[in-house]
């Protein structure tokens, strides 16, 4: 046969087999109900777009203004979804699945949004510091890329150069943080905690003075959190393994044993036990790393102390919320079968954490490292909560979130203000004797710690009453116990510090009290008013959460 009577044939078995080619399903995107995310991410891009074409003079009050008017555009179009029904008889999936628009997701968007707010002001303050040749300066380095104490670092800084950079950081890091807790399937997460660790490392590079304490931090942090990373999306191939997909849903569903048919490629490990237990283990594990659980907390003293302080703040209030809404919908929605599996494990978890974060921060001798350690204890205690396994454990877990953020952003946004000839002062001894210098400040940073305490009146109380109820009610009495002796144990070098602010010398030489300009004083004021008003008034806020407790699924 000759070749030309050869590729006629093939030519028409191919198109054959071919067969008429399908159209491609456009993706159906509920951009409104995911407006608050959307505005926060395009606020981002553009204040990318700021540092390249504005002037350098006009960058800061730029990028300011657009941080602040998008994340508070971005609380309003949460407060609009929650006042249209869509935390409560609206509550669905969107995004093709990807995303739950539901009461905890909108109730922690929008804290997360709040904290976001006043972190940025922290962030922008630049009058703390004296004036270096002429120009303000604020807590972030000159020039990011510069070698510490080069002549290229000096040069910087005598020209005034800021790193405004930190904003679009920032805003990227919110984007992150809002779409964890509303993720609904493994890969969302995945990458949801991916956009918003990368931002928060190069964060604590960035502090103008100590610089290779920060960047030293910010290496820890980037190689402990690639570690966290791994373990989490090696999970979540093994829960792939396990049922099929990656949606929350269909893994509750092959769980509860309500579905058994699998794709023939997986048929042989579907429905696979270990490949469960194994790939859970490692997903939760990812998860506690973020919410600094004892013993995944390695990290978080050294990074804390290392970062820029209004970094710390951000990091500590919003990471924590962020990580604890998605905790407790991977729990509350894909492993509602599996109670009885991870709440032994989440006992020991949480008992190991609030005593190791009690009892390591009475021997800390620098200010931001007794918070860092007051973080993990207060860890415990919202797991306290998640272990309930009930609706008022959600509640409580929203609420204490909502009250702990305004307090720990207050509280960092005070040690900033505690200053010597080297910057920050944070080792305790230099707050000897800060209420006879500074009445205010150390009142107000008083408030703060006895709201970490859980002393009544503030909403640490009514935050730790509500985890501890809810516990308690849910059958888990004996945690209940731990967690008060470990607040007792707290409660300790809290009010050791507030003994040590009024009842010591002030020494001769010690720090000054900077006077900060609005952005500083409104951030400290919002948390101290927010927590006493949690304190004398909690019930319409713990309605509110307890409103917005239902998952959908």
């Amino acid at each position: 046969m000759s070749s030309s009577a050869v590729a006629p044939a093939v030519h028409s078995l191919w198109t054959a087999a071919a067969g008429p080619i399908d159209k491609i399903p456009a993706p159906h995107i509920e951009y409104t109900q995911l407006s608050p995310v959307l505005i926060v991410v395009g606020a981002a891009v553009l204040s990318v777009l700021v540092e390249a074409f504005v002037p350098r003079r006009g960058r800061h009050g730029t990028q300011v203004f657009l941080s602040v008017l998008a994340l508070a555009a971005a609380f309003a179009a949460v407060v609009g979804l929650a006042a249209g029904g869509y935390g409560s008889t609206k509550a669905h999936i969107a995004a093709m699945g990807a995303i739950a628009v539901d009461g905890p997701a909108l109730f922690l968007q929008g804290t997360i949004l709040l904290a976001a707010i006043l972190a940025v002001l922290t962030f922008a303050e630049r009058r703390l510091d004296p004036a270096d040749h002429g120009h303000k300066v604020d807590s972030f380095a000159a020039e990011a890329a510069a070698v510490p104490g080069s002549e290229q670092e000096k040069a910087a800084v005598k020209a005034g150069f800021t790193t405004t950079e930190v904003f679009p950081l920032a805003l990227f890091a919110v984007t992150g943080m809002l779409v964890f807790p509303a993720a609904n399937d493994l890969l969302t997460l995945f990458i949801a905690l991916e956009v918003f660790s990368l931002p928060l490392y190069l964060l604590c590079a960035l502090a103008r003075r100590k610089r290779l304490i920060s960047q030293e931090a910010a290496v820890k942090y980037f190689l402990l959190g690639a570690f966290s990373s791994a373990f989490l999306l090696f999970g979540t191939a093994l829960l792939y393994g396990y049922a099929g997909s990656v949606t929350y849903a269909t893994i509750a569903d092959v769980v509860s044993g309500a579905v058994t048919s699998a794709d023939p490629a997986l048929a042989g490990t579907m429905g696979n036990d270990v490949l469960l237990l194994i790939g859970f283990a490692l997903v939760v594990m990812g998860l506690l790393f973020k919410v600094g659980a004892v013993p995944f907390h390695m990290w978080t003293p050294d990074v804390y102390q290392g970062a820029p302080t209004p970094v710390t703040g951000f990091m500590a209030a919003a990471t924590k919320v962020a990580a604890f809404g998605a905790l407790l919908r991977l729990l509350y929605v894909v492993l509602p079968g599996l109670t009885w599996d991870w709440r032994p494990v989440m006992w020991g978890v949480a008992i190991v954490t609030m005593l190791g974060g009690a009892i390591v921060a009475i021997t800390q001798t620098d200010m931001k490292r007794l918070l860092a350690y007051s973080s993990i204890a207060h860890a415990g205690f919202i797991l306290a909560g998640v272990i309930a396994a009930t609706p008022s454990g959600v509640s409580s877990v929203l609420f204490y979130l909502a009250a702990y953020s305004f307090v720990t952003i207050g509280a960092f946004a005070v040690v900033t203000l505690v200053r010597d000839a080297g910057g920050e002062a944070t080792h305790l001894s230099k707050w000897a004797g800060l209420g006879r210098r500074s009445p205010l400040v150390a009142a107000v940073f008083a408030v703060f710690l006895l709201a970490f305490a859980g002393i009544p009146l503030t909403s640490g109380f009514a935050g730790k009453f509500a985890v501890f109820k809810a516990a308690a009610e849910g059958g888990a009495g004996g945690l209940v116990v731990v967690g008060v002796i470990s607040s007792a144990v707290a409660a300790f070098f809290y009010i050791r510090v507030i003994v040590l602010m009024f009842f010591s010398e002030p020494k001769p030489d010690g720090p000054t009290v900077a006077v900060p300009s609005g952005f500083t004083s409104f951030a400290i004021t919002a948390g101290v008013v927010v927590t006493l008003a949690l304190g004398f008034a909690p019930q319409y806020f713990l309605d509110l959460a307890s409103q917005a407790g239902v998952f959908v699924r």
